[in-house]
């Protein structure tokens, strides 16, 4: 075999060689808003823990979806201090980003959350964890509110990622116990203004403005977490479902059924934006769960029942597309 037929098989074997993700991916281009898995992993595994007391279901299985929020969450911390230490200026920008800046309450939710899934394990660990969850939580919405109130923010800059800081502050009445009182009704108290203010500032952007582009239609379903969450913190401080209670969780679930046409939609392309439905179903559930527990209504139990199945299955099809979409490269492309 001479050189010249030696050089057309090294060239076949290029040309024929399937094609590999591409090498453009960098840590540089980890989206804050990906920690939204983390909160909708953790409420799912909260959801299944409700699920064992309402239905009669194995507490394995929440354990093992709360150990995979543990294990989500240690990987994006470190991926997103590796992108903190090499481009400062990348996460300079998105938390200043008058959108994306608010998708950094996802990392507050997601910690407060994980102080609930830790709770069975570890009283201690749940205080310590909630503790640093809820500070970072104020902290936030106070950066967040200070920001708005500067002036001059763009009508088309009023979106649905705005109820994060709200909704964090809530999540701290949320998973907050008897010894955090009062922290818990700072938190209802700052929750509530700014989750009431911001939404009737986004409802009139969605009635009057432009439609949302198809990217950020995920982020519709943050306009049940106010209701859902709420219910929650309102539970959770006053110990008891009363009327008030009951009206919280059926506008959320009227609100869901309004926006999931919206929503899931084939024209809608998958990104990492789409784990924000995961956490406000989850608060959906999870209320569904504790209202079907006290509910004398069969249809509710059946309600909640079919509303954590489509949340389990939601979670699976979000985290495959997701795994999918870093092992082609796509998630970290530039």
């Amino acid at each position: 075999m001479d050189s010249s037929q030696i050089h057309r098989m090294k060239t076949m074997q290029t040309t024929t060689a399937p094609a590999l993700p591409t090498s453009s991916a960098s840590v540089k281009n980890l989206p804050v808003n990906l920690f939204g898995s983390v909160m909708g992993i953790a409420g799912l595994a909260l959801a299944w823990r409700g699920a064992a007391h309402l239905f009669g279901s194995s507490t394995l299985i929440a354990d093992g979806v709360g150990i995979l929020s543990l294990l989500v969450f240690a990987v994006l911390a470190v991926g997103y201090l590796s992108k903190l230490a090499s481009f400062p200026d990348a996460v300079k920008a998105e938390f200043s980003h008058p959108v994306a800046g608010n998708f950094f309450g996802t990392i507050a939710i997601a910690v407060l959350l994980l102080s609930s899934v830790v709770a069975p394990w570890s009283a201690q660990l749940q205080k310590l964890v909630w503790t640093v969850g809820s500070v970072a939580t104020l902290v936030l919405g106070y950066v967040v509110v200070s920001r708005v109130l500067q002036g001059n923010m763009t009508p088309a800059n009023v979106v649905p990622a705005w109820l994060i800081p709200g909704v964090a502050s809530l999540d701290i009445a949320v998973t907050g116990g008897a010894w955090g009182h009062e922290m818990n009704m700072i938190a209802l108290g700052i929750g509530t203004a700014i989750a009431i203010v911001f939404y009737v500032m986004i409802f009139s952007r969605l009635v009057h403005g432009d439609p949302l582009p198809n990217g950020m239609l995920p982020s519709l379903m943050v306009m049940i977490a106010p209701f859902e969450v709420g219910f929650l913190a309102y539970v959770n401080v006053t110990q008891h479902v009363d009327m008030f209670a009951a009206m919280l969780f059926y506008f959320g679930l009227f609100m869901f059924l309004v926006l999931a046409p919206r929503v899931f939609r084939r024209s809608v392309p998958f990104g990492p934006g789409w784990w924000a439905i995961s956490f406000p179903i989850a608060a959906l559930v999870n209320a569904a769960i504790k209202y079907a527990a006290v509910a004398d209504s069969a249809a509710v139990v059946v309600l909640a029942g079919v509303l954590l199945a489509f949340l389990t299955v939601t979670i699976a099809v979000l985290l495959v597309r997701t795994l999918y979409s870093l092992y082609t490269g796509k998630l970290l492309a530039g």
